[in-house]
């Protein structure tokens, strides 16, 4: 492959195997910090004339890593790469995209706007929260589904004649839909509101769980109250275990600790975001290094990126 791949320090493992898949090197590049806390950046190869990709999730330190990608990204821009594509697995104010309260701003656009400017001409991301935000941006976006990568987990696991597969609020009943369909089972929706960020409360069920294996499938799991919950009420409903699958584990505050005490029999989270705690053992990690690394060689050779929607 003749473009070059360079990464920010949010998800190194990652960006080794997305380089190794590809079989390049990554970029020799420094990004580090001055004394006062400034990030510094400095890209020690000629870029001129080169297509580029940088590979970013904007994970915790959120803002800390988004500075990092701006950074990167106006540094190729001044060395006159000749094309720049933002990699970022896992695109962070994505839940703040809409005014649904007075006096609050639309995060996901300003950051939208914040890495066009700063140079990237195309951005590649996993799993939106929400589809939409790719109209925030005035440049290509390929938001590509980790669908494909849970199913290879999961299918020659599950007997489709006793799992159902679960969203946990309406919003997520389409993602739902394509699992139960590639695995051949039926589905089930759990109806939610959420009273505050952070805060959500289960209402009922939709659907027949009674005796069956259940599996909860959501794009995000933060404080991990939603999936905990969502656990309670199948069980409750008769239903014979739960397992959650997602694909971005943020797990911040006291999510490790409800897993560990929740009613779950597995985990499983792609790593778009590094896991920092490996203490719960019914965390299972799945790669998209090989999903990455597809969509930057197409993207680089001009072939169709539609079909990695799927």
């Amino acid at each position: 492959m003749g473009a070059k791949l360079i990464a920010g320090n949010s998800n190194p493992k990652l960006a080794q195997a997305v380089a190794s898949h590809l079989g390049v090197s990554l970029v020799d590049a420094i990004i580090s910090r001055f004394s006062d806390g400034e990030i510094r950046v400095q890209i020690n190869e000629s870029m001129r004339a080169e297509d580029v990709f940088v590979l970013q999730s904007l994970c915790s330190p959120v803002n800390d890593h988004l500075m990092e990608l701006l950074l990167i990204l106006d540094a190729l821009k001044r060395a006159s790469a000749k094309s720049i594509t933002a990699v970022i697995p896992y695109f962070a104010y994505a839940r703040q995209d809409r005014k649904d309260r007075p006096r609050v701003p639309i995060s996901a656009r300003l950051v939208a706007d914040l890495i066009t400017t700063a140079g990237a001409h195309r951005v590649i991301v996993v799993d939106l929260h929400s589809p939409q935000i790719q109209g925030f941006f005035n440049i290509p976006v390929d938001n590509l589904f980790a669908l494909n990568v849970i199913y290879d987990y999961l299918k020659d696991k599950v007997d489709p004649e006793k799992v159902v597969i679960v969203s946990p609020d309406a919003g997520g009943v389409e993602r739902a839909r394509r699992l139960a369909n590639k695995l051949g089972c039926n589905i089930a929706i759990i109806y939610k509101r959420r009273p505050e960020p952070g805060v959500a409360e289960v209402f009922d069920l939709v659907g027949n769980v009674e005796g069956k294996e259940t599996i909860i499938l959501d794009d995000i799991i933060d404080t991990a109250g939603t999936v905990v919950a969502a656990s309670q009420l199948l069980l409750s409903k008769g239903a014979r275990s739960v397992k959650v699958c997602a694909t971005h584990g943020v797990l911040s505050g006291p999510a490790i600790d409800r897993i560990k005490t929740a009613p779950i029999e597995e985990v499983i989270i792609t790593d778009t975001i590094p896991l920092k705690d490996d203490s719960c053992d019914k965390i299972k990690v799945v790669s998209i290094a090989n999903l990455l690394a597809e969509a930057i060689r197409r993207v680089q050779e001009g072939e169709s990126v539609s079909s990695l929607f799927i």
